[in-house]
């Protein structure tokens, strides 16, 4: 048979069917034995479709359409997290109710998945039986290679070639394989079949009850119960998860335990699912809750009989904190009213005990170390309880200062809190930590005691900046700590600076005496009563941690001056005052008042011992520190700072000075005051609040005169932009020249701060005010107020004429209208003087708050030039 007889019957049937009984598997091989050049080209010549010739790719089958295997839980993302959220507010809800105990189980569904991947992945066990949507791949080798697959169609048969229809609906995956495997050994000689499953088909199932979706749900063929538990988004907390039931046509053939899967891993009751098979979840089942020292406290379903035993396994079982033998029950009785009940879980009747729905079980915690231990807190490196043994001293805890303690930690002094074993009333020990950690077993080394406290404080000297214990330092303690401030931080910027600053500022301020001390003052105060008075003393003065504090055990004054951190510099040996409460016959408690020799106290002579609520004052030296200065400036022999004795005069210290030059114009010296310049700040403050008010005012009256009302806005702004620029000065008015000339005059005592400016002989007369040109005239005998106020083009429309006025050089003021000494204003003026002429207040309201506020404001205006011209 040539080619064209072999090819033609095939181009005439392919088109339309092959099959085995048009086309011989002979002429089929006789095909196949060309090259495979000449298949190609033959194929193509004719039309043939060369790969139903040759079987090299996979057996042709119509496509099905894609199904989805999930249906989404929820349409929308939004949609999702509004029903996450709901039911998150549910769960609260019902914790709520249950004093905060949550189910136990139901976070293993926990979200809303919108897909579920198919179970394709795993090997398919031999019983699985077949049916339409399954795809069979079927291998053939040896004489014919082929790779085919076999979808089950809806009447559950398969289209084998050569063979035709074959009926596997029904059978088990074995059968199936075994049948076919039986066939192609029967159909092709030489040729072996290897059967294996590829698509599964999908199944419908319902998910019922109290599923948090119920509906019907396409899965898998291979799927099980907790893969359509899933699918659908678990189980609402009201569902058991004990008693999850599989039904299949109207009958129950299983259920299913998830707490076997979720306590032991347990999937033996999983079983498969079959199409139409629905999945029933009832209400959950009797409750009972269990927490306290258990591993996983939570709600738990209980079975009929449950033991208290059981309930503890299904929790996790005990910690090693629980204290067994108290386990308290907390259920409803028969008039439902709630009780309490106790078992002990070490005894079989206890472990016996049947658990009730509604039951809640608490497993008490054993308590803490009771015995055999020290317990350090404070500014240590290791806080903490450690363990007791007898003979241990206190450097048995601290070896090394710098090693067992923090930085700024008091190395000097420790306080040892102490528990008297047969009352529990406390006491506090002081402890020299220094020598007793330099010299191990010595005096100064204490024997420490079972349940001892050892506090260790903070030493505010160590520490950049300042804390509450020690803003009463002397001056020179501040600026040490502002050194130490500038050398800590110095590399770092402003931001990392605050940072470092404020966290070791919070760490510090825990381990001060007062933070340390407070709850021990608390509880000696608590533990006081008639019979046993309160152990709590104070202290006052230069000390450098003042305060109360817990009485020292020896009572005596050294012991309470160290526990406050010793004297400061400032402190007067010669006595200090011991105040002590005390009841006299009557039942009346007094106060006594007892002289202390601090000298001989600190050296441990004195025989005063220091009793229940003693207050103890360290007195200061007189005027210790007190450094009280003068600045002489201008035209005095020898300017500068001085300082001066208590009581000493300003004519006294000028004489120190070598007197005024020759050029000095003492009737024109400004002195001033630091505590008068604090007054006429707080009187410029007082005056631009006041003006804020009036400017308001006026504003809100509107303009209804003319535009007056505008002007008169305009002053007032004028005014108060001058008090806002005003400066105070602090000027006291002195005559000098009297001061110097009298030993009889009246003497100016000196005050720290005070400045005394003497200026050179001067040459002018100003002129300042409501003057067309406020200016500085050269002086010129014989010249009168009128003459200079004509130099300076004469008032203004808003002069006040009648108020004119003139300060003199040394700072007086003189009214020229109202003096009938000064002569009127036909009086000659002095080189220095200064006329004001100030604003005519009269057309506008608030005349005498405007007429004052303008007078302080040209009063320090007068200040600062005099100062300023010198």
């Amino acid at each position: 048979m040539n080619l064209k007889s072999l090819l033609l019957p095939l181009a005439l049937l392919l088109p339309t069917a092959v099959t085995a009984q048009s086309i011989t598997p002979a002429q089929i091989e006789q095909f196949k034995s060309l090259p495979k050049a000449q298949q190609e080209a033959l194929a193509k010549q004719y039309g043939v479709d060369l790969s139903q010739l040759t079987g090299s790719s996979s057996q042709s089958r119509p496509q099905q359409p894609s199904q989805e295997v999930v249906k989404p839980l929820e349409e929308s993302e939004q949609e999702a997290r509004q029903a996450a959220e709901e039911q998150e507010r549910e769960d609260e809800e019902f914790a709520k109710k249950n004093h905060g105990l949550e189910p136990f189980g139901y976070e293993l569904f926990a979200g809303s998945p919108t897909t579920f991947a198919p179970v394709t992945e795993i090997p398919v066990p031999a019983e699985y039986t077949m049916g339409p949507g399954d795809v069979l791949k079927v291998q053939l080798w040896g004489n014919q290679n082929q790779q085919l697959e076999l979808p089950v169609s809806r009447d559950g048969t398969i289209d084998f070639p050569e063979r035709g229809p074959v009926s596997v609906a029904g059978l088990t995956f074995q059968q199936t394989r075994d049948h076919i495997t039986q066939l192609v050994s029967e159909q092709y000689i030489g040729v072996k079949a290897a059967v294996s499953l590829g698509e599964l088909r999908s199944i419908r199932v319902f998910v019922l009850g109290e599923a948090r979706t119920p509906g019907s749900y396409s899965v898998s063929s291979l799927s099980t119960i907790i893969n359509a538990l899933y699918v659908s988004g678990g189980i609402k907390q009201t569902g058991s998860l004990r008693n999850v039931q599989h039904k299949r046509n109207g009958k129950l053939i299983g259920t299913l335990d998830l707490y076997d899967l979720l306590l032991k891993g347990d999937t033996s009751d999983d079983a498969r699912l079959q199409a139409g098979d629905v999945i029933f979840i009832p209400a959950v089942g009797s409750l009972a809750g269990i927490d306290g020292e258990v591993y996983r406290p939570a709600l738990y379903e209980i079975e009929k009989g449950t033991s208290l035993q059981e309930l503890v396994d299904l929790a996790g079982g005990l910690t090693p904190q629980a204290y067994p033998q108290i386990t308290k029950i907390e259920r409803t009785n028969e008039d439902f009213l709630r009780i309490i009940a106790e078992a002990d879980l070490t005894q079989n009747s206890g472990k016996q005990a049947r658990v009730k729905s509604g039951d809640r079980i608490s497993v008490a915690s054993i308590a803490d170390v009771t015995g055999q231990y020290v317990e350090i807190k404070g500014a240590a490196t290791r806080t903490g309880k450690f363990a007791w043994v007898p003979g241990m001293r206190a450097s048995s805890i601290v070896r090394n200062l710098d090693a067992d303690l923090l930085d700024f930690a008091d190395t000097n002094y420790a306080a040892i809190v102490r528990t008297d074993p047969e009352t529990k009333r406390i006491s506090v020990v002081n402890l020299e930590l220094k020598s007793a950690i330099t010299a191990p077993g010595g005096s100064a080394d204490l024997m420490l005691q079972e349940k001892d406290q050892l506090l260790f404080f903070t030493d505010t000297g160590k520490v950049p900046f300042e804390l509450e214990d020690s803003k009463d330092g002397s001056q020179v303690q501040k600026q040490q700590r502002q050194q130490r401030e500038a050398r800590a931080f110095e590399n770092l910027d402003e931001r990392e600076r605050l940072k470092a600053q404020e966290e070791l500022k919070n760490n510090a301020e825990q381990f001060t005496r007062t933070a340390l001390f407070e709850p021990v003052i608390k509880r000696l105060k608590a533990q006081a009563g008639p019979y046993s008075p309160q152990l709590t003393m104070r202290i006052s003065g230069p000390v450098r941690y003042p305060g109360e504090y817990p009485l020292p055990t020896t009572g005596t004054v050294k012991d309470a001056i160290f526990v406050a951190g010793g004297l400061t510099d400032s402190a007067s040996m010669y006595s200090a005052e011991l105040a002590r409460r005390y009841t006299d016959d009557n039942g009346v408690e007094q106060t006594q008042i007892i002289q202390v020799d601090l000298a001989a106290a600190m050296l441990g002579k004195s025989d005063v011992r220091l009793e229940s609520r003693d207050r103890l004052l360290i007195k200061s030296v007189p005027s210790f520190g007190t450094n009280r200065t003068i600045t002489l400036e201008g035209e005095v022999r020898y300017p500068g700072q001085y300082t001066f004795r208590e009581g000493e005069t300003l004519r006294q210290v000028l004489e120190r000075a070598g007197g005024l030059t020759n050029n000095a114009f003492p009737r024109g010296a400004v002195f001033t005051r630091e505590k008068l310049r604090q007054l006429e700040a707080q009187r410029l403050r007082e005056a631009e609040e006041r003006l804020q008010g009036d400017l308001l005012g006026v504003q809100l009256e509107g303009d209804s005169f003319g535009g007056q009302n505008a002007q008169r806005v305009d002053e007032v702004k004028g005014l108060l932009e001058d008090v806002q620029s005003s400066r105070p000065v602090g000027r006291m008015v002195i005559d000098l020249p009297q001061v110097l000339a009298d030993s009889g005059y009246q003497p100016v005592r000196l005050q720290d701060g005070d400045t005394l400016n003497v200026p050179t002989i001067p040459q002018a007369v100003s002129v300042f005010g409501e003057v067309q040109f406020p200016t500085s005239h050269l002086h010129s005998a014989g010249l009168t107020v009128d003459d200079y106020l004509e130099r300076s083009g004469g008032p203004t429309r808003q002069a006040d004429q009648d108020r004119v006025y003139v300060v003199k050089a040394d700072g007086s003021v003189m009214l020229p209208e109202k003096s009938a000494w000064f002569g009127g204003r036909s009086q000659q003026l002095q080189p220095g003087d200064t006329v004001i002429v100030p604003i005519d207040v009269d057309r506008l309201n608030q005349l005498e708050l405007w007429s004052n506020v303008s007078q302080i404001v040209y009063q320090m205006a007068l200040g600062a030039a005099a100062v300023g011209n010198l």
